[in-house]
């Protein structure tokens, strides 16, 4: 690689770090090349991307971004960044479940809003549903009071009705 390629490769690390919603380092050593390629597959399915480089042109392309330089001490050895443009918790849900399966994919540490993610923090976000399931657990929540109340103004209805329908019954 010469000076320019290098110097294009940072240039795409950090608009990459900059526009995506949450990055994942993840160490590969170990992965067969069919193991990566079934890991891209997998990560394209859901919005995510994993990039290869070597350690030092990803210290160069987080050290001009801001918060990202948080992720500066974990970037050694052979490592690989997945990036999440859109669902972060589908992304580390993959990478969780096929480091699962392939003791050779390490997660190293996550950065999501902001925020430096441990292991356990990456394992605990794959757990999320997603945002389709918690808008309808919010959309569920919020109905449900105004459901109830329905509820209970028929049942005071009814109730009035079964009343009514017992006195007619005594005229009779």
């Amino acid at each position: 690689m010469n000076r320019q390629q290098k110097e294009a490769t940072v240039q795409s690390l950090k608009e990459q770090f900059s526009q995506s919603h949450a990055a994942f380092v993840v160490g590969y050593s170990g992965l067969s090349v069919a193991q990566m390629q079934d890991l891209r597959t997998q990560l394209r399915k859901d919005g995510g991307t994993l990039k290869i480089a070597k350690a030092r042109l990803f210290k160069r392309a987080v050290g001009d971004l801001g918060d990202d330089s948080a992720l500066t001490p974990y970037l050694k050895q052979q490592i690989g960044v997945v990036f999440a443009s859109h669902e972060a918790p589908a992304v580390a849900k993959i990478l969780s479940s096929f480091s699962k399966n392939n003791a050779a994919l390490q997660l190293v540490v996550g950065k999501l809003d902001g925020s430096v993610l441990n292991q356990q923090g990456i394992v605990r976000i794959a757990t999320l549903p997603s945002k389709d399931v918690l808008r309808a657990q919010l959309c569920g929540t919020l109905q449900a009071p105004i459901t109830r109340l329905v509820f209970g103004l028929n049942m005071q209805i009814m109730q009035l009705l079964l009343v009514l329908k017992q006195v007619a019954e005594k005229k009779k």
